[in-house]
C-alpha cells in the first residue's frame, strides 16, 4: 500500500517541500530509501524500525521503499524520522490515510520513538505558512515555540510517536502551541557593557557613533591596552533595536545552524561575533560540502569584530570583499549553489605595527621599516578602501584615567543614533536599503547632496590625498551620516571635514620612516 508523508526541508535559509512516499508491498523484507539522502537519512530507516517497535506499533516484515521527492535535490539531516515513521503506519493502516491530509511532519526519533529537536525549523514553518496556509505542523517539543513564531499555521508538538499517532487517529487532544512575539522582544534586555565605563578616548566614542548610525564598518589601530577591544564589546548596545523583520532574518539564520535557544527561539538581541584569528576562510565565509552559513552570515544585522586584523591569513581578509559591498555571500559547490546573508557591520582592531609602539610617544618601537610594511601590507588597499572609518586609539594618559567626569552612557548614544536611523529609514523607504552605508552608484550623489563650500572641500581632499573614487564616495556617505545625526538636510563643510578626519588611513603621510 502507497502513503504520502508531507514533509520539509531546508536549502539555504529557505525553506522547501518535501513529499515522503513510502510503499509497502509484498516480498522479500527490506528497506530502502531513495531520493539523493545522506549518511543521516540513510541510517534513519534504523531508528524508524526501533522506533515504531518500541511505541507498540507493528513493524511490517515486507518490502518497504521510501522515496523523497524531489529526488533531484539531495536530503540531509535527522528530520526525515518522523514522516517515514508515520508513512509506514499509514501504508500498514494504523494510521488513517485521510487524517495525514494539510499535515506536515518534522522530527528526529529517539530509539524509544521521542522526539528530539531537528534543525532549520523556522525557515520550514515559515514556507508552510506562505505555500500551504491553515496548515497542521507536527514538531518535537523542543522546536515548538520556534515553529510557532509563523502565522497561519498550527503547530503540534508531540512528545513521542505514539502521542502523534493517537492525535492522527483523533484518540488524543494535544493543544496547539502559540508564541507570544511581543513578549519576545520585551524580553530584550540591552545588557551590553556601558560606554559610560570608558574613560577617556573621546574621538574613538564619536566615530563608532557615527559608524552605528550610518551602519558603517570600523577599523580601529592603537597601541596594545589602549582599549579597541573594550570599546567594540560596548558598540552594540548603541545601535537601535531590532524590528521584527531584522530579527525573523537572523533567527533564520541561527535555526539552520542550530544554535537557536529552545526557551528565546526569536533572536532580539543584535548579533556581536568574535572569530579568532586562527579561523579559516570555510568558518568566517561560510563552506563545507554541504554549505552552512559562517560567520558574516551570523553576524547578519549585527557586528563581526575581528581583533587583530592581520594575524587572520590573508586569503579570509580577502574572502571579505563580496560580502562588504554586496551584503550577501553566494557560496557554490558541486552540490548546491546557496546564497547566504551577510548584512553585517565589520569591526576591526590592529596594531600599528608588529611591536605596537609605532608612533608611540612612551614606549620605543622595535620595528624596522620593512617589518612594519609586511605587517601593514596583509590588510590590502581594497580591503581598506571597503572599511568606512579609520580611527585611531591612542594610549591613555594617566590624566585621563584619573578623571572623575562622568561620560556619556550608552542609552543617551542611542537615542541620537536610533533619530540617525529613522530619518534614513524613512529617507530610503521602497528602495531595499535601510541605511547610509548600504548606498551605492547614482544613489550616493542622490542622497547625498552638498552645499557649494563642502563641494570645494571635498575637491581638495580629492586632488591633494589622491583618494580613490570608492574612498570618494566613503567620505561622502560618512558626511550624510553625521549630517543625519544633527537633522540637517544637506551635507556641509563642517561634515566633509570630520568626514575626512575619520579616514586617517587616506592620509599618505601616516606611515612616514
Amino acid at each position: 500500500m502507497l502513503a504520502v508523508v508531507e514533509s520539509c526541508s531546508t536549502k539555504g535559509v529557505e525553506g522547501y517541500a518535501v513529499q515522503v512516499e513510502v510503499d509497502v508491498s509484498p516480498g522479500l523484507p527490506g528497506f530502502y530509501i531513495c531520493g539523493l539522502p545522506d549518511t543521516a537519512v540513510k541510517e534513519s530507516k534504523d531508528r524508524v524500525r526501533a522506533a515504531i517497535k518500541n511505541s507498540g506499533f507493528d513493524f511490517p516484515m515486507q518490502r518497504i521503499t521510501v522515496n523523497l521527492a524531489p529526488a533531484d535535490i539531495k536530503k540531509e539531516g535527522s528530520q526525515f524520522d518522523l514522516p517515514i515513521a508515520a508513512g509506514i503506519l499509514a501504508a500498514t493502516e494504523q494510521i488513517s490515510i485521510e487524517n495525514l491530509k494539510n499535515k506536515f511532519f518534522v522530527g528526529e526519533l529517539s530509539l524509544k520513538g521521542e522526539l528530539r529537536k531537528a534543525h532549520g525549523i523556522l525557515p520550514m514553518a515559515l514556507y508552510i505558512a506562505e505555500a500551504y496556509q491553515n496548515s497542521v505542523f507536527l514538531v518535537p517539543p523542543d522546536n515548538s515555540f520556534e515553529a510557532s513564531l509563523a502565522s497561519n499555521i498550527e503547530v503540534i508538538a508531540p512528545k513521542t510517536l505514539n502521542d502523534a499517532v493517537l492525535f492522527l487517529n483523533n484518540e488524543k487532544i494535544i493543544p496547539p502551541v502559540k508564541a507570544d512575539i511581543e513578549s519576545l522582544f520585551s524580553k530584550n534586555i540591552m545588557d551590553y557593557p556601558d560606554f559610560s565605563e570608558v574613560k577617556g578616548q573621546e574621538n574613538a566614542k564619536r566615530a563608532l557613533e557615527i559608524a552605528a548610525a550610518g551602519g558603517h564598518n570600523v577599523l580601529m589601530i592603537g597601541p596594545p591596552g589602549s582599549g579597541k577591544t573594550m570599546l567594540a564589546k560596548r558598540l552594540p548596545g548603541i545601535f537601535p533595536p531590532l524590528s521584527a523583520e531584522e530579527a525573523f532574518e537572523i533567527t533564520k539564520v541561527y535555526s539552520v545552524s542550530g544554535l537557536i535557544d529552545p526557551e528565546t527561539p526569536l533572536v532580539t538581541k543584535r548579533p556581536f561575533r568574535t572569530p579568532h584569528h586562527t579561523a579559516s576562510a570555510s568558518s568566517i565565509i561560510g563552506g563545507g560540502q554541504v554549505p552552512r552559513p559562517g560567520e558574516i552570515s551570523l553576524a547578519t544585522y549585527g557586528i563581526l569584530f575581528m581583533d587583530e586584523l592581520p594575524e587572520f591569513r590573508r586569503d579570509v581578509i580577502e574572502a571579505l570583499r563580496q560580502p562588504l559591498e554586496d551584503k550577501k555571500i553566494t557560496i557554490s559547490r558541486a552540490s548546491a549553489t546557496i546564497t547566504f546573508p551577510s548584512n553585517f557591520s565589520l569591526v576591526a582592531a590592529m596594531n600599528p605595527c608588529p611591536c605596537g609602539f609605532y608612533l608611540d610617544e612612551e614606549n620605543q618601537c622595535s620595528c624596522t621599516p620593512f617589518q612594519i610594511q609586511r605587517y601593514v601590507s596583509k590588510v590590502s588597499g581594497p580591503i581598506m578602501d571597503r572599511i568606512d572609518i579609520h580611527i585611531e586609539v591612542p594610549k591613555l594618559k594617566y590624566k585621563d584615567l584619573k578623571n572623575d567626569k562622568k561620560s556619556e552612557s550608552s542609552e543617551k548614544i542611542r537615542e541620537r543614533v536610533t533619530a540617525a536611523r529613522n530619518i534614513q529609514r524613512k529617507r530610503y523607504q521602497g528602495l531595499n536599503i535601510s541605511s547610509n552605508a548600504e548606498l551605492e552608484g547614482k544613489m550616493v550623489y542622490q542622497f547625498c547632496k552638498t552645499t557649494m563650500e563642502a563641494n570645494k572641500l571635498l575637491e581638495k581632499v580629492f586632488d591633494k590625498l589622491k583618494i580613490s573614487m570608492r574612498a570618494h564616495n566613503k567620505i561622502l556617505k560618512i558626511a550624510r551620516t553625521i549630517a543625519d545625526l544633527e537633522n540637517k538636510s544637506k551635507i556641509n563643510a563642517e561634515h566633509i571635514a570630520e568626514a575626512v578626519q575619520l579616514r586617517f588611513l587616506d592620509r599618505a603621510n601616516y606611515y612616514c620612516y
